[in-house]
């Protein structure tokens, strides 16, 4: 029934949608050759250069007949350790060693262990490596026994130090910013272990200074035989001042003058250098007696009630006076070091020894 109504109707009516159609689009045809399009102006679209029937220039200066070529970009190279770094420049004034604490300038090695390859890394730094130290007094200076330190150098420390402390700090300030580095207010902490103070450790000690004027150092293991020597070298080599002091642990101030800003070039040491070959801490005889005499002593130093035990990564601030004591009632002091690694107990000799001038016998 729909199929028949549909096809009674007048021819007229049924050819109505296709006239229609194609007024429709000989109207847009009509009105495109006209003008461009009308987008525009009704949706404010602009057609592609592509549809347009002119497309512009968008650089009218230039020929469009004139062959253009882009200029092609270089090839990626990969970084390559054949090419030449750019060394460092650094006036801080002091020799340059992997740690300040644990290594004696008086006391110059009878060898090396390895070649001398810098620690800096190489052609990165503008002085030379001695195999101990990178010395400040002569960039040029090739071995360990030419690599004494110039005696300018410290009045030059100390006029940098002095300009970046400034006037002291009063008790009310000095109170103050030891109660912000204590451990219930700020965790930050810089660890001082069994290397002592190393050169890296600087750099470390300077980032802390950014967010903060005082730093909290704790002290553990070897160097704490000898507190006053960690306490001259943090002060001597990073021009601050120890303004609290606990045992272990220690507030370093960087100064009233200090600019994060401008805070010395510290080049960090890529790889931790080989250690040279010193002098034996136990000889076979000890000096001023004969060998009988040694072989006695060694014999009677098993008897020796043990003075004290120290634990693995402790505190040895008291050892020092407890030795000392010990020395006035009997000649043997005898100390336990189990527990602790090689080379701790023998830089505790080597303290000791520096300290009291005394000999060692063995070690069990």
């Amino acid at each position: 029934m729909i199929f028949n109504r549909f096809s009674r109707q007048k021819p007229s009516l049924r050819s109505q949608p296709f006239t229609l159609l194609t007024c429709c689009l000989s109207a847009t045809a009509a009105n495109t050759t006209n003008n461009s399009s009308k987008l525009y102006d009704h949706y404010s679209f602009k057609p592609p250069p592509s549809l347009s029937p002119k497309p512009e220039n968008p650089n009218p200066t230039l020929n469009p007949n004139k062959n253009f070529k882009k200029k092609s970009k270089p090839q990626y190279r990969p970084p390559s350790s054949l090419d030449a770094p750019k060394k460092k420049y650094t006036d801080l004034p002091f020799d340059f060693r992997y740690s300040y604490t644990e290594t004696n300038q008086n006391v110059r090695p009878i060898g090396l262990r390895e070649p001398k390859y810098s620690p800096f890394g190489p052609g990165r730094l503008e002085r030379e490596w001695t195999g101990v130290c990178a010395p400040a007094a002569d960039p040029k200076v090739k071995s360990a026994e030419e690599g004494a330190e110039d005696p300018n150098l410290e009045e030059k420390r100390i006029l940098v130090r002095e300009r970046i402390q400034g006037e002291p700090l009063t008790n009310a300030e000095r109170k103050a910013l030891v109660e912000k580095c204590h451990r219930n207010r700020t965790k930050r902490q810089i660890n001082l272990g069994r290397d002592g103070l190393t050169h890296n450790m600087l750099n470390d000690i300077h980032n802390h200074w950014k967010h903060a004027e005082a730093v909290r150092i704790k002290c553990l293991g070897v160097p704490t035989v000898d507190m006053k020597n960690v306490c001259f070298q943090l002060e001597d080599k990073t021009f601050g001042k120890i303004i609290f002091r606990h045992g272990g642990t220690l507030v370093l101030y960087r100064g009233r003058n200090y600019n994060p800003k401008k805070r010395p070039v510290i080049p960090l040491m890529l790889w931790r250098p080989h250690e040279p070959v010193y002098p034996k801490l136990i000889k076979t005889t000890i000096e001023g007696l004969s060998i009988e005499e040694t072989k006695e002593m060694r014999k009677r130093r098993l008897a020796v009630p043990v003075l004290t035990k120290l634990a693995k990564n402790g505190y040895y601030g008291s050892l020092v006076p407890m030795v000392r004591d010990a020395f006035l009632v009997s000649e043997l002091v005898r100390i336990d070091c189990q527990g602790l690694e090689r080379s701790d107990y023998k830089k505790i000799g080597c303290k000791l020894r520096s300290w009291f001038r005394i000999s060692f016998l063995a070690s069990l």
